[in-house]
């Protein structure tokens, strides 16, 4: 293997780097993954995701699979000392075609990503194996590799490389990348359960926002069910995790040794953190390894899930047509407000549940029973406290500013080609795409002469863009809006360097209605 030269190097084979992976093989890149462990870590970390994130899952064909094993749109509540609900939503979908939120097993969704890599024969996993080191070297990265089976080294070649090595990576350490922010001095209890019999509100996440016993129980899929609590100050690990102390703070709560049985507990520390710099030359980092966040909102894989996204088919466009290097400077100017925005939220949501003052603790609770009376309640709740809607406000966007731009289209289902109906994204199928809605606006022959297929919106997307005012918009291969016009403007022209066809190989059929 010395000195073969890969497209792009994945370091780290969770969520993250088999999104990546998945979206890389798809785009036909040669691509080797190098993962330490041999085998999916056995303990479920992260316990939701969104629609958002499907979407992403959804454009490599495997969001109905994953579906099977997720728990979709559960109510969450925020209840008091005595269980009884503060405020109690299901969250509302924004129109990306898939549950708002959905309950997760992580294991499992470890595994079917695994499974979707191995469909790409140019994809090629290294298990029992870490990477020592990274150095730039010119119009590629030099890779130093350990195989942990035999102690041997080799070494490897990639254009670029994706450090989604989690929150300790020791990519972002070679490469010098501080992380800022802080770890929360307070330590937490994660006790995973098997159900056995079930009890009242046994499918919804519960935020106990007890002063004595601040604590977060949560369904997860397939008999699962899962309780964070904060440490007692002044005990041990090993005290924390007895059967002791679990049973204690399960029993408070009514569950019994005939509802569940303990699979597993942890002690871990909370984490507010993003990189310094999440590009060194040829090298990326994304997931964990950029940012960290707390898992109020369960948002820490799916921000890495995120990342990936954007940045894959930047890398492909530059590696299979030329464009320009610049555009991948676009990745951490889109992705890093998203999940900072995302991080000060959960922070948000962990304050509201962790209070322990007694008047703050009084005004909390009346203020949150206030707000559950508004008219558009869950609406208030979702946009103040999960996760904001995603909008790129710089990055890889038209210089012309139009109010449409840099927002993701929405994901009706429509009439394809054969007049069977699909969700719009499987008939975009990942290539650049003129939306319009009654006719092709001033300009769109730049576009079309490229060979962007151009499509006429109607019901719902024909709304949602007249929301927007805009009569068209080009969007790029993740869904987000490049360009946009109104009736009185022409279409902004193409980026320099654009060839859309070197986004998919696909045959592009170009008049289809939607």
């Amino acid at each position: 293997m010395s000195g073969q030269l890969y497209d792009v190097a994945i370091i780290g084979y969770g969520p993250t780097g088999a999104t990546a992976a998945n979206l890389l093989g798809q785009l036909g890149l040669r691509v080797v993954v190098i993962e330490r462990d041999f085998d999916i870590y056995d303990r479920a970390r992260a316990i939701s995701t969104d629609e958002e994130v499907m979407r992403i899952w959804q454009s490599v064909g495997l969001a109905e699979r994953l579906q099977e094993d997720m728990l979709p749109e559960r109510p969450i509540a925020f209840v008091d000392a005595a269980g009884v609900p503060l405020i109690e939503t299901v969250f509302t979908r924004r129109g990306c075609g898939h549950p708002a939120q959905q309950f997760i097993y992580q294991p499992v969704v470890d595994q079917v990503l695994r499974e979707g890599v191995s469909r790409f024969p140019d994809v090629e996993v290294l298990v029992e194996h870490e990477c020592l080191r990274v150095l730039n070297s010119g119009g590629h990265v030099e890779l130093l590799i350990a195989d942990l089976r035999n102690d041997s080294l080799k070494r490897v070649r990639a254009s670029y490389v994706i450090a989604a090595d989690g929150g300790s990576s020791s990519t972002r350490s070679h490469l010098g990348v501080g992380y800022s922010g802080k770890t929360y001095a307070e330590r937490w209890v994660v006790v995973d359960t098997e159900v056995l019999k079930e009890w009242d509100a046994h499918d919804r996440l519960r935020f106990h926002c007890d002063p004595a016993q601040p604590t977060v129980d949560c369904p997860t899929p397939l008999g699962h069910h899962r309780w964070e609590f904060p440490a007692s100050p002044g005990q041990d690990d090993k005290a924390l995790v007895s059967d002791a102390a679990i049973w204690e703070v399960l029993h408070n709560q009514g569950i019994t040794e005939d509802h569940v049985r303990v699979l597993r507990a942890v002690v871990y520390s909370h984490h507010v953190r993003v990189a310094d710099r999440w590009r060194v030359g040829r090298v990326f980092l994304a997931g964990d390894a950029a940012h960290a966040m707390p898992p109020w909102i369960g948002q820490g894989m799916s921000a890495g899930v995120r990342d990936v996204a954007n940045l894959c088919w930047k890398l492909a466009a530059v590696l299979r047509n030329g464009a320009p290097e610049s555009l991948l400077d676009s990745f951490e100017r889109e992705r890093k407000p998203h999940a900072i925005e995302v991080t000060r939220r959960a922070v948000r949501v962990g304050r509201i549940i962790t209070e322990r003052r007694g008047a703050l603790v009084t005004m909390r609770n009346r203020a949150l029973r206030a707000v559950s009376t508004l008219p558009g309640a869950p609406a208030l709740i979702q946009k103040m406290f999960w996760v904001p809607t995603a909008r790129f406000r710089e990055g890889y966007l038209a210089p012309h500013r139009h109010a449409a731009i840099g927002w993701q289209i929405p994901q009706p289902w429509v009439t394809g080609p054969t007049g069977a109906r699909v969700r719009l994204d499987d008939l975009l199928a990942g290539r650049w795409a003129l939306l319009y809605t009654d006719a092709p606006p001033a300009g769109a022959s730049a576009w079309t002469s490229l060979g962007v297929i151009h499509i006429r919106a109607s019901g719902g997307l024909t709304r949602w863009l007249r929301s927007r005012k805009a009569c068209a918009v080009v969007v790029r291969p993740d869904g987000f809006i490049y360009a946009a016009c109104d009736s009185t403007n022409s279409m902004p022209p193409p980026p320099h360097g654009l060839n859309p066809s070197a986004y998919t190989e696909r045959p592009i059929r170009n008049g289809v209605h939607a």
